[in-house]
């Protein structure tokens, strides 16, 4: 049997649970897979043989499963029954947490969440993360577009409060304290429960704990460009500014546009459109030689490809939960079976030394 058909969460819980007999300040995490990789919230739930699948993120009552499932084909490559397919099967995994934004085909993958939300009731076990900042109707992180696209948002997604709100980008034409200020009223007013980052420097990120330090809303959470074959960016500086921040890291394209996943070895497998073009760019001999050892590893721990590139990310300082996307409910098994996988050390080692 393979070992997908075995990692299955046995207990779901509620999206904003907090750990039972507190007040709020969660218990000590279970002891991590890799002791020389803490993780940076506690773990809630286990999958079979007691590796964690949800986290907690820090100082939120946010507890999510460790993949985020991103939404950003629905509407775009993936039609309406698709993504209604795609999100139940990544329910019924055990996955509730669900990666958009507002410029997502231009909202319509906002609307498909929506939809679903309303005809299968799983609103309160779900937590919501959209951005916004790059819809046209509402562009950039002034103050005025903030509220605008926040409830633009709310509209299409059909629900009263967003769980994890993204700045999409920095906006550098509105003070940082501005687009802040606006969201200590959005919050206070339910809108908005948690604020993060997505596409900030660690000198914004500096800039904005200083700000939150004199009571403006805290980013609990920055979305980033991070995978196997693109590391340089995050761990130059951005790795150690979250660590000591406690910044909960969700690091988007985890795959490589799917090279990670196995899905292209040469160049007659690139399709000629947006996604392909982009996939071309990994097709090289430094990549595919990094793509050999996360094969070689996957195959040691029968599991697809895609679950090894998503699992080492997991085991990083700081990442939470990486938002992977598929355009197949079929695919969606592999990557909510990537916290379930303990990476040996060795495993580690070779990964490390193969993507340097």
């Amino acid at each position: 049997m393979s070992r997908l058909a075995v990692l299955r969460p046995a207990h779901p819980t509620g999206a904003h649970a907090i750990v039972p007999g507190d007040s709020g300040t969660p218990s000590p995490p279970n002891s991590p897979p890799h002791p020389q990789l803490p993780f940076i919230g506690p773990v809630l739930e286990t999958d079979v043989g007691g590796v964690p699948s949800r986290r907690l993120i820090a100082d939120t009552t946010l507890s999510v499963h460790a993949l985020a499932l991103g939404c950003s084909a629905f509407g775009w490559s993936v039609d309406g029954e698709m993504s209604r397919q795609i999100l139940d099967a990544h329910r019924d995994l055990g996955g509730n947490f669900l990666d958009t934004a507002d410029s997502y085909s231009a909202g319509r993958s906002e609307i498909m969440i929506g939809s679903w939300l309303r005809t299968r009731g799983d609103r309160d076990k779900t937590v919501i993360a959209t951005k916004i900042g790059r819809n046209l109707d509402n562009p950039g992180l002034s103050p005025r577009n903030i509220i605008g696209a926040v409830d633009a948002s709310l509209e299409r997604l059909g629900t009263d409060y967003i769980d994890l709100l993204y700045f999409h980008f920095d906006d550098v034409r509105v003070p940082l304290e501005e687009s802040l200020g606006v969201m200590s009223t959005l919050i206070a007013s339910g809108k908005v429960r948690y604020l993060g980052a997505s596409n900030f420097s660690a000198d914004r990120l500096f800039e904005a704990r200083v700000l939150a330090a004199n009571g403006l809303p805290r980013f609990v959470a920055l979305e980033t460009h991070y995978n196997l074959l693109h590391r340089e960016a995050f761990e130059s500086t951005l790795a150690l500014v979250t660590q000591a921040q406690g910044v909960a890291v969700m690091p988007y394209f985890p795959l490589a546009h799917g090279f990670l996943a196995g899905r292209y070895r040469t160049k007659t497998d690139v399709a000629d459109n947006t996604r392909g073009r982009r996939a071309a760019a990994y097709v090289n001999r430094r990549c595919l030689r990094v793509l050999a050892v996360v094969d070689r590893i996957a195959a040691e721990h029968d599991v697809p490809a895609a679950t090894i590139a998503l699992a080492w990310l997991l085991a990083r300082l700081s990442v939470t939960a990486p938002v992977a996307g598929a355009s197949h409910p079929d695919q969606v098994e592999a990557l909510v079976a990537a916290p379930g996988i303990r990476l040996g050390r060795s495993d580690l080692i070779e990964l490390d030394r193969a993507s340097s």
